[in-house]
């Protein structure tokens, strides 16, 4: 009886964290560039009840018996499927193609990484103009170093709606004559031999650990295949609505089977009680 109480009290933690998990995937439905999580489990240790034997007769019975003692949470996947890719009317907007990240210098000078493009110029001295996302962190080009483009003021004042940047990342702005030149910059893209192993920072960052594996550098690995820059997009999330109510239906009615696991044993433990009467 204590067993089947432990192991149905297990499985409603687990299907908690299940729900939780769904939960969070479906608050961030609009949240550009996130990635959504499945929760995965694994069962406890088993207590045997009887070994590999034989019967009265001598004959082998080489099964043994053994009962499960519930299930707990291992793991929170990251599933870093591509997101439909949502027009924008900023001209700062970047979506990638692909497997790579964006990379930012955090507050502590170490790189962070993300799929959301949603960046903006913003404005420093003479005219200058540093690309950054929402938040200021300035965005990393292919030689790892912030974006600026130098500005002398007056009529050659940098105006950020004229900058383009192409399908590689080229950062272009336009000559004396009109024509569109490159800058210099190229906006930098990494990939990871495992992005599952990244770690979630929050706001669509994430950050390199031994599990992922060191940053790869697009601009300086042939044996990766680059991305694709797509300039006025952000990429959706990939959370889809429909996949996650199905598995919202699918947590709740087993957090309801491993509750009434637990009706039933109270009950069966109070007729136990109720013989001695």
């Amino acid at each position: 009886m204590v067993r089947s109480l432990w192991s149905a009290a297990t499985g409603m933690n687990s299907q908690q964290v299940n729900v939780d998990t769904i939960a969070n995937n479906l608050a961030n439905v609009n949240t550009v560039g996130y990635k959504s999580q499945v929760a995965q489990f694994k069962t406890l240790l088993y207590q045997t009840l009887q070994t590999p034997t034989t019967t009265a007769n001598g004959d082998p019975k080489p099964t043994s018996s053994q009962v499960g003692l519930g299930v707990r949470p291992s793991s929170i996947n990251n599933i870093f499927s591509q997101g439909s890719l949502l027009s924008s009317q900023s001209s700062s907007a970047l979506a990638i193609e692909g497997d790579g990240f964006f990379a930012f210098r955090g507050v502590d000078g170490t790189p962070v990484y993300t799929r959301n493009g949603d960046f903006t110029w913003a404005l420093g001295a003479t005219g200058s103009m540093m690309l950054t996302n929402s938040d200021g962190l300035p965005v990393l080009s292919t030689t790892g170093q912030p974006i600026i483009l130098q500005g002398t003021g007056g009529a050659n004042t940098i105006i950020a709606t004229r900058i383009t940047i192409d399908a590689t990342g080229r950062i272009l702005y336009p000559n004396a004559e009109g024509v569109d030149t490159p800058t210099g910059f190229t906006v930098g893209l990494w990939q990871f031999n495992n992005p599952g192993g990244l770690e979630r920072l929050g706001s669509s960052l994430y950050s390199a650990t031994p599990a992922s594996g060191p940053a790869l550098n697009e601009a300086t690995n042939n044996n990766i295949q680059p991305s694709k820059i797509a300039q006025g997009y952000l990429e959706g999330s990939n959370v889809y609505v429909a996949d996650e109510m199905v598995n919202l239906i699918v947590a709740q009615r087993a957090y309801e089977m491993n509750s009434k696991a637990i009706t039933t044993s109270d009950e069966m433990m109070q007729t136990a009680n109720n013989l001695k009467r």
